[in-house]
């Protein structure tokens, strides 16, 4: 597995899936510049091997693409690996190729698309030809959601091996409704039984995390309720001077970057994610599957994920007034809220769960593994 490890859906689905890998017989290495913020359980199947930076007087910044590509040799040849999955196109998938270069005996890349590294990086000019080559080289692509794959279709035109979409998912025994130590923990943020909203992202631009702040503050004037903004990034600045401006201090706390964000989520009332662009919305997902209902934009994979008028609501991007009148809608009628949390409970289990991913995940190692290019490696099953 490469990723990234900092706060973000493509390293939480690729630790969450080396975890159910492991669960499963395989043997998962990890490899990444520090280690993925949510592979903090240990796993006797699970490995993880840091990238070390070279510095060097020539070097402006230490060379990742050829640092990491190294390392992959060093651990495809010290663990005899099977397979390499690259999470997120630039520059793991290019960092994979490479690697594959320089080994006796090649191995398969499957490569899985997360979003930004085709809808924003890959949209670059200057990384337009090496996204394409990443896409061109890999051996299997995957999206985490069918609007992704057809987006990265109409961007870099289809590929001769397809794109199968693998939604994204979650583990139903961690995200799950409301239990009593979190009603605990509720009453220390709401204790007058305010209403709690609340935001988990990496706080970039694309979230528009001020609009969330602008959200709470139009919710608010009509019911009482609290914020909590979960996570850190290059926005945070704007997000606390918008807190300011508006006069909210005493009722939005920010809780940095929290790795049991289910615990989180199990104390709130709705879950906010007004995002310019959503290739598929874990977190959307994850609050649903604690029986939070979500508000968020019609963009990208989110219709895919949240069911308008059943499990949440989907407005418009910028759309303040329709997304804070959904809010009030929703916490304004007890009967269906209820219904409504029950059904993004349902949804989120029978729609999304670990167990099906996996599977899914496991069909495309076998399939490539035993395509006539690999034909010569073990297969791949769960044991072995």
């Amino acid at each position: 597995m490469v990723c990234y490890p900092s706060y973000g859906g493509s390293g939480v689905v690729a630790a969450e899936l080396g975890y159910a890998l492991g669960e499963r017989g395989h043997e998962v290495h990890f490899i990444s510049s520090s280690r993925p913020f949510r592979l903090h359980r240990y796993h006797e199947q699970l490995f993880f091997h840091e990238v070390t930076e070279v510095s060097y007087p020539l070097f402006k910044t230490a060379p990742y693409t050829l640092l990491l590509a190294n390392k992959i040799v060093d651990v495809a040849n010290f663990a005899g690996l099977d397979i390499i999955h690259a999470h997120y196109a630039i520059p793991h998938s290019i960092s994979a190729y490479l690697a594959v270069q320089m080994m006796a005996k090649p191995l398969p890349l499957v490569t899985t698309l997360h979003g930004t590294d085709v809808t924003l990086v890959g949209a670059y000019e200057e990384f337009f030809q090496l996204t394409r080559l990443a896409l061109k080289v890999s051996d299997r692509l995957t999206s985490v959601s069918q609007a992704l794959a057809l987006e990265t279709e109409r961007t870099f035109g289809k590929t001769d091996q397809g794109i199968q979409v693998i939604p994204n998912f979650i583990d139903h025994k961690v995200y799950c409704p409301l239990s009593s130590s979190t009603r605990r923990c509720r009453r220390y943020f709401a204790p007058q039984g305010e209403k709690i909203l609340a935001h988990i992202s990496n706080f970039r631009e694309v979230k528009r995390v001020v609009d969330v702040v602008d959200i709470f503050a139009r919710v608010e004037k009509r019911l009482d309720c609290r914020l909590l903004l979960i996570g850190d990034g290059p926005e945070m600045s704007r997000v606390e001077r918008e807190v300011v401006r508006l006069g909210l201090e005493g009722k939005v706390q920010f809780l940095g970057k929290q790795e049991s964000v289910h615990e989180i989520l199990q104390m709130v009332d709705v879950f906010l994610l007004p995002s310019e662009q959503e290739s598929f919305g874990l977190t959307a997902l994850e609050a649903m599957a604690c029986g939070v209902p979500v508000v968020a934009s019609r963009v990208g994979g989110l219709p895919e994920v949240v069911q308008h008028g059943k499990t949440g609501f989907l407005k418009e991007v910028g759309d303040l007034e329709g997304m804070s009148e959904a809010v009030v809608e929703l916490l304004s009628d007890e009967a269906r809220y209820k219904t409504f949390s029950e059904q993004a409970v349902r949804w989120a289990r029978e729609t999304f769960p670990v167990e099906r991913a996996v599977s899914e995940y496991e069909k495309v190692y076998e399939s490539v593994v035993q395509s006539p290019r690999f034909s010569g490696l073990k297969k791949i099953v769960p044991g072995h």
